[in-house]
């Protein structure tokens, strides 16, 4: 870590790196599961209004971003810390939590090319309605939906790293370059991303945000760590080693 005179203008190398990795991974989770969405929508009803809505969540999702990105900024380090600790500790269990579900069997896998089959149906069954500058309302609320839904957790993960690593664009970047490295692959292959190990990537990122929550959280209460920013990779090692153990207990117990 790097220090200047200014106690909110350090360059942490180690956070930044988890930055890059955590918004990428969690973007590119969310953003396969909106792809599924836009293709059903697009192949069944049209690409015009299934990527109409696409822009328009996107577009939702910028206002929220440039809206609140300012804000985090200006609160006091400790307090940002404080207050981003509890949102990843939020966001980072409940994809945890998920993901051992998943992969000890207590919850089903999610299976892209099923849920894409699903769509399909829905939107061959729909009605389609007319509105202003949009062809069919469904396709359109559809995909507006899919992406919205998908994008905005991803958008608070992006501005509160962002926001305590004092770089949003850096996030956002990263954020930008996940959705365009999962839309080519959906362009190309025109059909869901189901080979994609999700629930591997879920509990990666649920890893990291848990780690990165218990760090800054603890820092934001006035807790001091010892070693300062080299006991973040300890504190995430230990995440995984009680995740890991988790999901290994919960598969015994399956299997008795």
């Amino acid at each position: 870590m790097t220090l200047s005179t200014d106690p909110t203008s350090y360059i942490d190398p180690v956070g930044t790196a988890f930055l890059l990795l955590s918004v990428f991974l969690a973007c590119a989770v969310e953003a396969v599961e909106a792809l599924t969405i836009v293709l059903a929508v697009g192949i069944t009803r049209g690409w015009r209004p299934a990527l109409q809505g696409v822009a328009a969540g996107l577009l939702l999702l910028a206002v929220v971003v440039a809206a609140l990105g300012p804000a985090l900024t200006v609160l006091p380090l400790k307090a940002l810390r404080l207050v981003v600790g509890g949102l990843l500790l939020t966001f980072g269990l409940q994809w945890i939590r998920k993901a051992i579900l998943r992969a000890s069997g207590y919850k089903d896998l999610r299976d892209e090319a099923a849920a894409y089959r699903r769509q399909i149906a829905a939107a061959e069954q729909a009605t389609a309605t007319k509105k202003p500058l949009v062809d069919d309302w469904y396709a359109f609320t559809l995909s507006f939906k899919g992406v919205t839904l998908e994008g905005l957790e991803v958008a608070f993960i992006a501005l509160t790293f962002g926001a305590n690593q004092h770089d949003i664009p850096l996030a956002a970047l990263a954020a930008v370059a996940a959705v365009l490295v999962v839309a080519a692959a959906g362009a190309v292959l025109k059909a869901p991303l189901a080979r994609v190990p999700e629930n591997t990537m879920k509990f990666a990122v649920g890893v990291m945000l848990t780690g990165f929550g218990i760090f800054w959280g603890a820092e934001g209460a006035g807790a001091d760590w010892p070693g300062g920013d080299a006991a973040l990779p300890v504190v995430v090692a230990y995440v995984l080693a009680v995740a890991t153990a988790a999901t290994w207990l919960l598969r015994r117990r399956r299997a008795a």
